[in-house]
């Protein structure tokens, strides 16, 4: 299966955008009469076939339309710090994609050691992980978001925060993530979160949880989130 991301799209018809008019052409070869899949990102597959094969204007005919292909029981939603080391946090983007997450909130805090943060550029990220996985529902990625207004979100479902501060009781995060249902996931950046803001949090009701005995790094701590999520739901 070739999938194409468009979120843009057009019924019966539709021409491509230049980019993926040129993969289409330059790099698949894709000639009259092949197919080709589309997804919008909000959960709609399209089947397609060429029409009209060019490098800069494909021509694209919609055969068959499957909506809510690959759809999940439960929501997640992780708000995670960006690493210090861009690479880190991008190949955190690409494996939750792939693995199945609904928004990504990149949060600053006070031991933040990133404050700077090209939304463009994750985008691209995730647009190229939807693709490669054969997903239809594309994440969302919200800009750099202080993390009191993450707290503050109003948000219906289960609201968790992890991190590693001794003396504070937490529950293992796999006891306490629900079947279905929406979850919010706090992680914090490489020198956690600080005692002030878990008490916000707490305040906020969310609840504290651990990632087990290991000290993870951010991004790893991010994705045990995303794949734990996925397999109390059964890796839907």
């Amino acid at each position: 299966m070739q999938l194409f991301y468009t979120p843009e799209i057009t019924l019966p018809e539709y021409t491509l955008p230049e980019e993926e008019s040129a993969h289409c052409q330059k790099v698949l070869r894709l000639g009259a009469g092949d197919e080709l899949y589309l997804t919008d990102g909000r959960g709609n597959l399209y089947r397609a076939v060429v029409q009209q094969p060019d490098p800069k204007r494909c021509r694209v005919r919609i055969t068959e339309t499957l909506p809510r292909y690959g759809e999940r029981s439960y929501g997640l939603t992780v708000a995670v710090a960006p690493t210090k080391n861009i690479d880190r946090y991008e190949w955190f983007l690409e494996k939750a994609t792939e693995t199945g997450i609904d928004r990504i909130i990149p949060i600053e805090c006070r031991h933040s050691e990133r404050r700077i943060l090209k939304r463009e550029r994750g985008e691209r990220v995730v647009t190229s992980a939807v693709k490669q996985s054969l997903k239809a529902y594309r994440p969302q990625l919200d800009e750099l978001t202080p993390l009191g207004e993450v707290i503050a979100m109003p948000f219906r479902g289960t609201k968790l925060i992890a991190h590693c501060h001794p003396g504070t009781p937490r529950r293992f995060i796999g006891n306490v993530l629900p079947r279905g249902g929406d979850t919010l996931v706090l992680i914090g950046p490489e020198g956690d979160f600080s005692e002030e803001e878990i008490a916000a949090a707490r305040a906020a009701g969310f609840t504290e949880v651990s990632l087990g005995e290991s000290r993870l790094r951010t991004e790893t701590a991010a994705l045990a989130v995303v794949t734990a999520a996925a397999l109390v739901n059964g890796m839907e």
